[in-house]
Parts: structure tokens; C-alpha cells; sequence
């Protein structure tokens, strides 16, 4: 557990099982809670963590339970459909616990306008504050049934919720028209790369490769084809079933606040490894991301097809073995 959660509940919280503790990350320690503690995460490499773990670990809330524990994401629109969930999902005590720099500070403002508050305790640059469950309270938190972007369904929290990413909509229009028989979308989201790709003449097979479990679902909502097969997967480790003609991505670069180009980087070497011999690979990245060196020791053929002050595309072809 957080050292500030040690602290709250040594100042007066309790906790009552059957409990849910709510989006959870690798940098949380659950080690105190019992294994019955059903964990809610949606982010598959953060998933498997807790599950290796032993706990009863799912993508979304399943039955109703008696005390929950949000652990608070960046994204405001997120953060309030967690508390909503969790106040609809529990019927105790509600706890949020995060970070001043993922939004605490204001989102305990929100929350005592609405409910009495319990706490809040300072520690480690956060807070943790606590109260009693009231889903009638937070009715207009809740995550919207069918929230759009450019025609697409999204979610609050997904990547590029409120619209298309522009370095996506660049990569889309640098693409050939043909792309092969066997072709995969890593860290496909909620699915506008692969349905651009998906009017590519001769595609026989598209893999939609997504970790986030929210965006994938979306994707599903999003395409309505045959070809299309949705892997919840981490797309660094994920391996095709098939040898692939050719990868096209938008790789993620940060998983917290700062750059971890390594994250892409894991995606070209993820690309290689899945493309056949004479495989391609279709790529974008945020100009100041140092992929070049990754991409020449990867690849035999490198090129930088287009691009601008803000994002810059390449073509790969051939893996290296």
C-alpha cells in the first residue's frame, strides 16, 4: 500500500471486504491487501502485474462490493467516471488516493461540494482522503454511454479521446495504397488507423494490437469487419499468429509524465520480429523522439517519408534477423 494509505488508516479509516481498489499501477504496492481484493485494470501489462501477484484482477468492475479504492489517473474525465464507478460498485467507504501533479488538489475541491470528506492526509507530494459512498452524488460523473470524437465512439482516459490524432491523420495519408494480405495496428487505440487501413485493396487479415482494454472495446464498437481481429495484448511482447506483410503504428512515448522513448522503441523491435522477410514497416513519432538509431539497427532499409515541426514519418522495410 502507499505510505499514505498506511497513514489514513492509521488515523481512523477502515476497510471492509469484499474491497476493489480501482486503477492501480506498478508503482502501487497491494502487497498488504488480501488476495481476494479484486483489482480494476484496464491496461494489460498493469493487469498481468496483479495478477502474477494472485489477485482477482479484471479489465472492469464486475460485482458489487462493500469498500473501494480509487487510485487517481491523470486525466480528469477519467478520474471522476473512476469515483462515480467506484460509488456505484461500493457501498462503504470510497477512498481516492493520488498524486498533487495527477490533479488531488482539485478534484477534493469537486468532491467536498458534493459529499462530507474524511482526512484528507498529506504525504509524499499527495493526498488521501476518504467518504461515505453516494452514487446519486456523482450521477453527472459518470463515464457518457456514447461519447464521440470525429464520429468515432471513445472514452474518457483513452488516448486522443476528444478527437483524431494529428500525427496519426499524417501517417494515414502517407501510406501506399497497398499494404499486403497480413497487416497489424500496434497500439491500435480506438481504431482510426485501422479503419483507414481496412479500405487498402487485397487486405486479407488486420490485427488490432491494444493494451489499453477501454480503447480496444471501443475499437470493436468503432469496426464492424471481418478481416478485423482485436488482440488485448501489450504490443511490445504481442507475436502474430501469421508472419505479418506490414506493421503500421503511432507507438506511445510515456506511460507517466516524461518521455520514455524506450516504449517505442520496444515497438519497432516488436515489429520486426512479427513482419515477414520482406516486411514493412509504416511509423510515426513526435520530431524530438530518437527512434533513427533503433530503426537502422532494426531494419536493413530506413527512410523519413515525410513530415513536419511536429511529427516525422518513416518507412522500414526488410528486418534484420
Amino acid at each position: 500500500m502507499s505510505p499514505r494509505l498506511d497513514l489514513a488508516l492509521q488515523s481512523g479509516l477502515t476497510l471492509t471486504q469484499p474491497l476493489t481498489v480501482l486503477g492501480p499501477t506498478t508503482a502501487s504496492d497491494l502487497s498488504a491487501l488480501p488476495r481476494e481484493t479484486q483489482v480494476v485494470q484496464p491496461f494489460k501489462p498493469f493487469h498481468d502485474h496483479f495478477a502474477t501477484q494472485g489477485f482477482d484482477v479484471t479489465p472492469e468492475a464486475q460485482d458489487a462490493r462493500q469498500d473501494a479504492i480509487v487510485i487517481l489517473p491523470r486525466a480528469k474525465a477519467l478520474a471522476r467516471s473512476m469515483v462515480h464507478q467506484a460509488c456505484t460498485r461500493a457501498s462503504g467507504v470510497i477512498v481516492v488516493d493520488g498524486a498533487k501533479t495527477d490533479g488531488v488538489d482539485s478534484l477534493l475541491k469537486d468532491i467536498r461540494k458534493r459529499v462530507a470528506i474524511e482526512g484528507p492526509i498529506s504525504k509524499a507530494h499527495g493526498k488521501i482522503f476518504w467518504f461515505q459512498s453516494d452514487a446519486q452524488a456523482f450521477e453527472d460523473w459518470a463515464a457518457p454511454a456514447h461519447q464521440t470524437a470525429d464520429g468515432y465512439q471513445t472514452a474518457p482516459g483513452v488516448f486522443s479521446a476528444d478527437g483524431v490524432d494529428p500525427a496519426s491523420a499524417l501517417l494515414l495519408t502517407a501510406l501506399p495504397d497497398k499494404l499486403g494480405a497480413r497487416v497489424a495496428d500496434l497500439g491500435a487505440g480506438w481504431g482510426y488507423l485501422s479503419a483507414g487501413l481496412l479500405k487498402a485493396p487485397g487486405l486479407k487479415a488486420l490485427h488490432l494490437v491494444e493494451a489499453d482494454h477501454t480503447a480496444l472495446t471501443c475499437a470493436r464498437a468503432n469496426i464492424d469487419d471481418p478481416r478485423a481481429q482485436f488482440h488485448w495484448a501489450d504490443a511490445v511482447t504481442w507475436r502474430a499468429p501469421e508472419p505479418i506483410d506490414t506493421v503500421v503504428m503511432n507507438p506511445p512515448f510515456h506511460t507517466g509524465r516524461s518521455a520514455e522513448p524506450a516504449l517505442g522503441q520496444g515497438f519497432i523491435s516488436s515489429a520486426a520480429k512479427n513482419l515477414s522477410r520482406n516486411g514493412n514497416l509504416w511509423m510515426v513519432a513526435n520530431r524530438h523522439l530518437p527512434y533513427e538509431t533503433t530503426l537502422t539497427d532494426t531494419f536493413a532499409h530506413v527512410e523519413e517519408v515525410t513530415g513536419d515541426n511536429r511529427f516525422k514519418v518513416f518507412h522500414a522495410s526488410r528486418p534484420r534477423r
